[in-house]
């Protein structure tokens, strides 16, 4: 196995030197923090930077879920292209969120942590990629949530983006909301919950490791749990035909995806995270999508996922048209897979030259 991708510089960034940021929701935030990772180098003319956004539960650390797209310039060569990550405000890997001090309590923000939304996010990744001498990013790119993010850059930055990338996203549909309403509900009916205060004492792990359970049937499609565990019993050697507490393969593949998650991941940015997903609307802060479709000037490029059920591929192309008739030079591709939504990070060899080719 060869070793990690390191970033060539990491670090961090305070967006408040100037005052406090001001968020869509008109609250305000102080101190902010964004933790970010660059691979490879600007050149003189700080034109070759593309911005990788991460999905839900990703980092600034862009080589950690995507490294195959490093080796062997599988999609970024390094001598020319130079990889921006940036951690959302809201999560827990570097930027500020609900488990950094509230200055005013001097307690964890917890639950108090303001809302957030796409546009908050993209707006503070703007003010740093300012900050970095970049004028004009030569892409953004993204998939699920990070493809949320790309699209709001196209929005919001019309001439600060060349090329635009989102994959399985768009706003989410009923079905999504749904989901992500169980998800949070699990969380907060956990004994542990605490009305989100519970940095100082027990965390509420089981209903974390539930939410993130029902997401994960989300991101994989029918026909790949069918072919990967199908009736089988768990692989430990239980017997569900014999007892009540005994799984089969895929309850035991469910309840170890949520205890791994909890080791790395917090319950109140999921929370927030998950709701800020919810809200995304191409119209949000428009007078209608037209209009804000209309402002488009990058090259925008639409990845459906065949079999994603979360995120379907005839809604992205759908709003693929939406996007042309509103005067944006968009095309839509779909990648052909059965992971499901996790397409964008399972079927690299597939989404590698989808990508690739729109780089150029």
């Amino acid at each position: 196995m060869s070793d990690p991708i390191s970033p060539t510089f990491e670090g961090d960034y305070l967006l408040t030197q100037q005052g406090p940021f001001k968020l869509f929701s008109g609250a305000t935030l102080q101190p902010a923090q964004l933790h970010y990772s660059i691979y490879g180098k600007l050149n003189e003319k700080r034109s070759n930077g593309v911005l990788v956004c991460h999905a839900l539960s990703g980092s600034a650390r862009v080589a950690d879920w995507w490294e195959p797209f490093f080796q062997h310039n599988a999609v970024f060569d390094l001598s020319r292209h130079c990889v921006i990550g940036i951690n959302v405000l809201g999560s827990c890997y570097g930027s500020t969120g609900p488990q950094d001090t509230d200055p005013v309590s001097g307690k964890p923000f917890g639950h108090s942590f303001p809302l957030l939304s796409l546009r908050d996010w993209v707006r503070s990744q703007a003010i740093l990629i300012e900050q970095l001498g970049i004028r004009r990013l030569h892409a953004v790119i993204g998939g699920s949530l990070g493809g949320m993010q790309a699209l709001q850059w196209a929005i919001d930055y019309p001439d600060r983006v060349a090329r635009a990338i989102a994959i399985g996203a768009a706003p989410l549909t009923a079905m999504g909301l749904a989901l992500n309403h169980l998800q949070r509900s699990a969380i907060r009916t956990d004994a542990n919950w605490n009305g989100g205060n519970y940095y100082d004492g027990a965390i509420p792990l089981s209903g974390l490791a539930l939410a993130r359970a029902i997401a994960m049937c989300s991101y994989k499609s029918a026909e790949l749990f069918e072919e990967r565990y199908a009736r089988n019993p768990n692989r430990n050697g239980e017997h569900p035909e014999l007892s009540m507490e005994d799984r089969y393969d895929i309850g035991g593949y469910l309840d170890y995806q949520g205890a791994i998650f909890t080791r790395r991941f917090d319950a109140n940015s999921y929370l927030l995270i998950t709701k800020a997903m919810d809200n995304f609307d191409p119209a949000t802060g428009y007078r209608s999508e037209s209009e804000a479709l209309s402002r488009i000037q990058a090259k925008a490029l639409m990845v459906g996922i065949s079999s994603d059920w979360l995120f379907p591929a005839a809604n992205i192309r759908a709003l693929t048209v939406r996007m042309q008739e509103a005067g944006a030079n968009a095309d839509y591709v779909e990648l052909e897979s059965n992971h499901g939504h996790d397409g964008f990070l399972a079927d690299l060899d597939r989404m590698a030259p989808i990508i690739r080719q729109a780089l150029e």
